[in-house]
């Protein structure tokens, strides 16, 4: 990390840990301002005043990524304090296993509503501010969005969605200098990992097609760092990129 963002404006979703912690204390690192968004209060004021501490410029904002009134006024809330917006890290998520048979429509929808419509709603609503200062959209996909996970159909499917809206929104933007790319991890170690536990009767055989042939889980800084990468004003000529973390499970 260099001081490459001295000075810049960095919205991070899911900040109140995990990727989305490690992803704001990074930019942070290299002189960004940080406004720290989660529907977890506590854990986002926890990320910012951590900044803050290393003498860092850091405010949190609580709210609900699937919401339209929350997604407004935390890029508002950004615009307000910094007077820019250089970068938008989307990195909220929820998930879990289910049998498809058992998964309920309020599930999907929820899990839908805040990987898929929470990245949307966001990119919408920052896409002014980012498109003054010709900036950069990072979103947080998974493997799971690029090839079949078993038990993971609602998953699965918006994780793919926020590939697809990757791509799209990188080249509708392109030429007005708005860069968009797309990071997809495997397992990392973060608080979502406790929400994926086996399904009863699950088949062995197909966990066995998602586990990494190095069998290591990923740290979240390391997810942080390839935001960062992807981010990086270094890279003009990235868009449209789908970065994948995940020690060869789609090899």
């Amino acid at each position: 990390m260099t001081d490459s963002y001295q000075g810049s404006a960095v919205l991070v979703t899911g900040a109140a840990s995990g990727i989305g912690r490690a992803t704001a204390k990074r930019f942070a690192a290299g002189g960004a301002r940080l406004c720290c968004f989660d529907i977890d209060e506590a854990g986002a004021e926890t990320t910012a005043a951590a900044i803050r501490e290393q003498g860092g410029d850091a405010f949190s904002c609580c709210g609900d990524v699937s919401s339209e009134v929350d997604t407004k006024a935390t890029v508002s809330a950004a615009l307000e304090r910094f007077g820019q917006l250089d970068v938008l890290a989307n990195v909220a998520g929820i998930g879990h296993f289910r049998h498809t048979e058992e998964e309920s429509a309020e599930e999907w929808n929820r899990i839908l509503g805040v990987n898929l419509t929470g990245a949307f709603l966001m990119a919408r609503d920052a896409i002014p501010a980012l498109l003054d200062t010709r900036g950069v959209i990072v979103n947080v996909a998974s493997v799971a969005g690029l090839s079949a996970h078993p038990y993971a159909a609602a998953y699965g499917a918006s994780k793919g969605g926020v590939v697809l809206l990757t791509k799209t929104l990188a080249l509708e933007y392109a030429s007005r200098g708005l860069r968009v790319n797309a990071v997809c991890p495997s397992g990392v170690v973060t608080p979502i990992l406790d929400q994926f536990t086996r399904p009863d009767e699950a088949e062995e055989s197909l966990f066995m097609r998602i586990v990494a042939p190095n069998c290591n889980l990923i740290e979240p800084e390391e997810i942080a760092c390839a935001i960062e990468f992807l981010a990086s004003p270094e890279m003009p000529n990235m868009t449209g990129a789908i970065v994948v973390v995940d020690g060869g499970v789609t090899v």
